[in-house]
């Protein structure tokens, strides 16, 4: 008989990469999908603690599974990511109907989990981290799948400690994966038709600073854009400290490199950047932009920014909107200040009011707004190669793809398959995505 599995995913790239892998091995374990958690043998939650919201998300979906096994007590419910590293056996005390606590470190674990829950073992709790240890056991490795581009993980954990920030305490320290391992994954997807990698990690461009890899990042980047097939290369997530000049250079030396950086901001306030202990002033930002800039006229940069911060007053979120003009960002994702456990900053008055944050909130929204219509509404008209992945799950008959600003683009679909470079014109300027047209193929795609 088979068995069944329920996945569903929070949070950033990161968890979807150890969504992935928990897939592969369920399946390796002879389970298999199915698309609603009332259905399957074993519930699956990979969660993010990353803001106060999320985490009350998850509480909330764990809830609504509480019925779904009053009917079926064999159902086993298990709870992985950055809550569960966070909450431990605490989670299964406050939620006695969930059956598996997992961490980020433990996500090849889950089978034996798993199999020991069904085997009457009871609840299982597996939380290590290795806090310290520059030799993680496990990097996530997942099957191929299909798709034309991937998540690879490079490395994991962050030893920066803003002060806002709990990833050190769910993610554990700064680790990275050695080169060759990575190439060697990236050369198999290439070999399997991939043809787009993004590169992962908490501050990617940190990768091999502590002496745990061999090669600098930005020579990372050089070799894997040496591989015959790949045509694209991105990584995420970035911290402006850790950018340098061979960094810099390789946007202007690296063709496949795509031109596009997310680089976090946070706040545009050098005293509010102090108090979240992020390394760098504004005026160390915006110089890295001019580098860049200077560097790759045409790239283009998304952030991230937190709006409320314990002290910040008008004057500092007011730098932080004169940021924004300045750099003129594609897109912001914008937080409200939470709290968040072991954090340096819980020990702060959270001294700006709901009403404020939310006022503050909805102004940087509406500047960011206006600036991201002008940035994307500079496309129209433009021709642009995008890399296609397959039928538009927005508009049917169409396909879509990405730009290589990683802006979505929809375009009418023609005798093209996934994977295929082709230049489209732009001719509709959404909110969110483009709508374009094919306007000739590529000698490459035609012969």
């Amino acid at each position: 008989m088979s068995k069944s599995y329920y996945l569903e995913t929070f949070g950033c790239q990161m968890n979807v990469v150890d969504s992935e892998w928990m897939e592969s091995l369920l399946r390796a374990a002879g389970y298999t999908a199915v698309a609603a958690a009332r259905h399957a043998d074993v519930v699956i939650l990979n969660t993010c603690s990353v803001r106060d919201k999320a985490q009350r998300k998850v509480y909330g979906h764990l809830g609504s599974f509480k019925p779904y096994k009053q009917r079926n007590p064999a159902m086993i419910i298990a709870v992985g990511g950055c809550v569960a590293q966070q909450e431990g056996e605490r989670l299964l005390r406050d939620v006695p109907h969930v059956d598996i606590v997992f961490g980020t470190h433990n996500v090849h674990k889950l089978p034996q989990l798993i199999a020991a829950v069904a085997a009457g073992g009871g609840q299982q709790c597996a939380v290590e981290h290795y806090p310290g240890s520059r030799r993680l056991r496990h990097f996530p490795r997942r099957d191929h799948s299909g798709a034309v581009s991937r998540f690879v993980t490079i490395m994991q954990g962050c030893d920066n400690f803003c002060s806002y920030c709990v990833v050190p305490y769910v993610r554990g320290r700064e680790v990275s994966r050695a080169s060759g391992e990575i190439i060697a994954e990236v050369s198999e997807l290439v070999d399997n038709g991939v043809k787009e990698i993004t590169l992962l990690g908490q501050n990617v461009n940190s990768y091999a600073r502590k002496g745990d890899a061999d090669i600098s990042f930005a020579e990372l980047l050089g070799r894997l854009h040496a591989i015959n097939g790949l045509e694209r290369l991105r990584f995420t997530s970035s911290h402006p400290k850790d950018v340098d000049d061979e960094l810099i250079d390789c946007f202007a030396s690296l063709n496949k490199l795509c031109p596009h950086l997310h680089l976090a901001l946070q706040s545009g306030s050098d005293r509010v950047l102090h108090a979240m202990n992020r390394g760098y002033d504004s005026s160390r930002y915006l110089d890295i932009i001019a580098r860049l800039r200077q560097r790759c006229a045409h790239i283009r940069f998304t952030t991230d920014l937190i709006v409320g911060f314990p002290g910040e007053s008008e004057a500092d979120f007011l730098a932080t909107i004169a940021v924004i003009k300045q750099v003129r960002f594609a897109d912001a994702y914008t937080f409200l200040y939470s709290p968040r456990p072991y954090t340096a900053a819980l020990k702060l008055a959270d001294d700006v009011t709901a009403a404020e944050k939310q006022r503050r909130f909805d102004h940087l929204l509406q500047v960011q707004g206006e600036i991201s219509a002008a940035v994307w509404g500079g496309d129209l008209g433009q021709t642009q190669q995008v890399l296609v992945e397959g039928p538009s799950p927005r508009t049917p008959g169409k396909l879509f793809g990405r730009s290589a600003y990683n802006r979505i683009i929809h375009f009418d679909a023609g005798d093209v398959t996934p994977g295929q470079l082709l230049p489209v014109r732009v001719e509709q300027v959404l909110r969110n995505s483009h709508l374009g047209r094919v306007v000739a193929l590529a000698r490459s795609d035609k012969e």
